[in-house]
């Protein structure tokens, strides 16, 4: 994993503490940037964009679980991993952190061993999730978690049905989808539509993808084909 790429934003009160966080990130080649409270830390969240925030829970001004309330508000931060930082040890201060939106949660005293081993961590599973989410055809990008869909790295808006029937042809490319299938998975088979919905669909997709990504089976269905 290339530590290099992820941006980190570490919000703590303490200077002492941002710049013990901020040595030891900076050392394992973590790009970091710092808030000394929650209002602060939700201004650079939403310029820097980070990938990780270890956000401090006792803070002045607005407390860190505000703070991350805030954060979760935030479209564009939706990817964006939280881990708690506090010298608090009960229970419901954890749940409250949790229920906030937090992903982890580290007591302090913080060794620094034990921080890198928990980012790096929750780094590896971000990364594996969004690559299990994420289907690529050639020049075509199918981004499963967020309703996206890339051609030639330019944005092709699809509406719910045929983004569910795109998704379905390429969560197994090359397999055949028969048209009952494909009804059942997409329309589901308590919903009547025409002989003609799935036709009609795959042919909008193809105005806008272009002809060579789904292949019409005749008489059976169809599949997303990769060579």
């Amino acid at each position: 994993m290339d530590n290099k790429k992820f941006k980190l934003l570490l919000v703590d009160d303490e200077k002492d503490i941002l710049e013990f966080l901020s040595y030891n990130l900076k050392r394992e080649g973590f790009q970091v940037i710092t808030a000394n409270n929650g209002i602060e830390g939700i201004a650079k969240a939403k310029q820097e964009l980070p990938h990780l925030i270890i956000m401090d829970v006792m803070m002045p001004e607005m407390d860190g679980i505000a703070a991350v309330e805030e954060i979760r508000k935030n479209k564009s931060l939706d990817e964006t991993l939280v881990v708690f930082l506090t010298a608090r040890s009960e229970d419901y201060s954890q749940i409250a952190g949790f229920e906030a939106g937090a992903d982890d949660y580290i007591a302090k005293p913080i060794k620094p061993k034990v921080l890198i081993t928990r980012v790096n961590a929750l780094l590896r599973r971000s990364l594996k999730k969004e690559t299990d989410n994420i289907v690529k055809i050639g020049t075509l990008t199918i981004n499963q978690e967020r309703f996206e869909v890339l051609l030639d790295d330019k944005k092709i808006v699809l509406p719910k049905k045929e983004f569910k029937l795109l998704k379905l042809l390429a969560s197994t490319p090359n397999k055949v989808f028969t048209r009952e299938e494909i009804f059942v998975k997409v329309w589901g088979d308590d919903v009547i539509v025409g002989d003609r919905t799935i036709d009609v669909h795959v042919r909008k997709i193809r105005e806008k993808i272009g002809d060579n990504f789904i292949k019409t089976i005749k008489g059976i269905g169809y599949k997303l084909e990769i060579e």
